[in-house]
């Protein structure tokens, strides 16, 4: 039956140029993934919280209450730069008020004063100020909270309701200055509690800390209280600046004593999530940039992935509140006694009371790239051997390499000459307008000019004539050596970004292998891969309730240097390989034309003489119209 058929309904033979993709070494080669698999299920295991603390729980909920709801009621507004911030030397509004805070209590209080660029505030002054309790070991435990506001509500939840809890924390450890006990139990660490500014607009408070403080060496763990008074379910947030997580330990005690205190278990984000946030590191927390700096630290808090909105921010759930700042000190108490706690920030997943070494994952990721590797080099000698040229595929891809770079450096000097916002290399907050205002005139005169550069990078990849099925391929083997390359610098930087590029490569690999189906497939099959960078817009739009803004805030974090030169580098070449595939998918491919079919003109000037022939011809049509107009104007 095979024999009678048609020569083109024959299925083209396994190994031929028509059917270039090896299946079986490609499913072959999954075998290599299965000692990291086996590796991975090793590492599971369950981690044993520490013991909770001897001492009786001594918080005071309804001194706390107080706290909070005079915070927010006598500085509602406490943005940077205002005057209930209060952060101009002398120390007034809630930078004093927290002091005052300390007046009835033997306490060493030490406060820093910085002048710093707020996004969307210009440049203006911030404090922190640290309450710190000796202890019998210099190794410290850190417990923060931001006093600051948005200034468009009074903060009562976000974040007077963990600056009362610090406060109340630092006078159960601090001595009255009533007291005529000398003999008052130290704690085994140093404590110190830190209230920081700035965290609503990116944690600028905690940063500086780290940059500056001599006593972050000596941090073995860092608590942060947040948003700990709200409707919503106590959370612990583990996610960092950097692929980092904070201790096994120190996030099982603090689920544990959460636990004990609220009668269930925090919620934290799902497994797909932790991935995400390894992959592509974010948090609009305080814990971020201690992660980032190697100090194991979490936030605990009521508000979820993102803070709760600031505008009618006033109530404070009374129950909640209390629990939380009980569990706190529990917590607290639990790391003080653990005479040795360590310092460890190794990656790790959670999958509800259990754990995954991000190790395992990483080296599971990295064997997932051995099949599409094979596939390719396997592709590659098949070319060889058909002895198919590749120059022509390669200036291409160099021309659309070109024009990406060409717009990474266009952007780069928009934000050298102001055009976006200037800020740290902190997340904004996506609650501030400055989340929210897209530049347009600035956006669009970038526009303006990737289009004016792509006109010209156009010229010399536009289809002159009909493509051969040989220069096609070339062009498809070209773009998979080109993102299998991206691939390995991936896994070189963060092994975990691999989750982004994964669906590309073994989707995009069968495109060769279905360059003569129907436009629609191949169109398909490549918008399937897209599945993996949409994972990091749908996280930012979905998790963190950016919506539409999600792109430019994006922007904003290329912008202002929180995404790292590297990885945009590494993302503007995958967009040249992805470009030069999607080319082919439409049909629009072309190979780099030869001496003979450029012609004697460069692209720049090729489109300055089709601008001035369009220019021409445009004036002699209008000549034209008068010409035939004027019999009638005599008339």
């Amino acid at each position: 039956m095979a024999a009678s058929l048609p020569p083109g309904r024959r299925r083209p033979r396994r190994g031929s140029l028509e059917r270039p993709i090896n299946a079986r070494l490609y499913r072959g080669a999954y075998l290599f993934a299965v000692v990291p698999l086996l590796l991975l299920a090793f590492t599971i295991s369950r981690p044993t919280p520490l013991p909770t603390p001897a001492l009786p729980v001594t918080f005071d909920t309804d001194a706390a209450l107080s706290l909070a709801r005079s915070l927010a009621r006598d500085y509602p507004d406490r943005a940077p730069g205002t005057q209930g911030a209060g952060d101009q030397p002398p120390l007034v509004g809630a930078a004093a008020w927290f002091e005052q805070a300390f007046s009835g209590y033997l306490v060493a209080l030490s406060s820093r004063s910085w002048s710093q660029d707020v996004p969307g505030r210009g440049r203006v002054e911030l404090t922190n100020i640290a309450a710190v309790v000796p202890g019998q070991s210099k190794a410290a435990i850190l417990v923060t909270a931001h006093r600051d506001d948005l200034g468009t509500g009074p903060g009562a939840d976000d974040n007077a309701s963990g600056t009362a809890v610090l406060i109340e924390l630092a006078r159960s450890y601090a001595e009255p200055r009533s007291s005529k006990d000398a003999g008052r139990v130290l704690p085994a660490h140093t404590l110190i509690f830190l209230s920081t500014d700035g965290g609503s607009f990116g944690g600028l408070g905690a940063a500086h800390f780290l940059a500056t403080s001599h006593e972050r060496r000596d941090i073995v763990a860092a608590i942060n209280l947040e948003a700990i008074a709200g409707a919503g379910p106590p959370a612990l947030e583990i996610a960092g600046d950097r692929a980092r997580s904070p201790s096994t330990t120190l996030v099982a005690t603090a689920a544990a004593e959460i636990a004990a205190q609220t009668g269930s278990a925090p919620a934290h984000v799902d497994l797909l999530g932790q991935l995400i946030d390894l992959g592509f590191p974010f948090s609009l927390y305080d814990q971020g940039p201690f992660l980032a700096a190697g100090i194991p630290a979490l936030t605990l808090t009521t508000g979820g992935d993102r803070p709760p909105p600031a505008f009618g921010d006033d109530v404070l759930q009374a129950r909640r509140f209390g629990e939380m700042g009980e569990a706190a000190q529990e917590l607290l108490g639990s790391l003080d006694q653990d005479g040795e706690l360590a310092a460890s920030t190794a990656s790790e997943v959670w999958v509800g009371g259990w754990t995954i070494r991000g190790w395992a994952i990483e080296l599971l990721l990295i064997s997932l790239l051995i099949p599409f590797a094979a596939a390719v080099v396997d592709l590659y000698a098949l070319c060889r051997r058909n002895r198919v040229a590749f120059a022509p595929a390669l200036r291409a891809l160099r021309s659309r390499l070109g024009f990406w770079l060409f717009s990474g450096l266009v952007f780069t000097c928009f934000r050298l000459l102001g055009a976006w916002p200037i800020g740290p290399a902190l997340p904004p907050n996506p609650a501030s307008g400055l989340a929210r205002h897209w530049p347009v005139l600035a956006l669009l005169a970038l526009l303006a000019l990737l289009a004016a550069g792509w006109a010209v990078s156009r010229q010399r990849l536009a289809v002159r004539r009909r493509v051969t099925a040989e220069e096609q391929l070339a062009g498809y083997l070209v773009a998979l050596v080109a993102l299998l390359l991206v691939g390995l610098l991936v896994a070189a930087t963060n092994p975990f970004a691999l989750l982004f590029v994964l669906p590309a490569l073994h989707t995009w690999l069968w495109l060769p292998q279905l360059r003569v189906a129907r436009a629609p497939v191949r169109v398909a099959l490549f918008l399937v891969g897209l599945a993996g960078p949409a994972l990091v817009l749908a996280s930012l739009a979905w998790r963190f309730g950016l919506g539409i803004d999600a792109p430019w805030y994006l922007l904003e974090l290329v912008a202002n240097g929180y995404v790292t030169t590297p990885a945009v580098v590494i993302t503007l070449a995958a967009a040249a390989a992805a470009c030069q595939l999607a080319a082919a998918c439409a049909g629009r491919y072309a190979p780099y034309p030869n001496a003979r079919e450029r012609g004697p003109r460069g692209p720049l000037r090729g489109l300055v003489r089709v601008a001035a022939r369009a220019v021409r011809s445009r004036r002699h049509e209008l000549a034209a119209r008068r010409v035939a107009a004027e019999p009638y104007n005599a008339r």
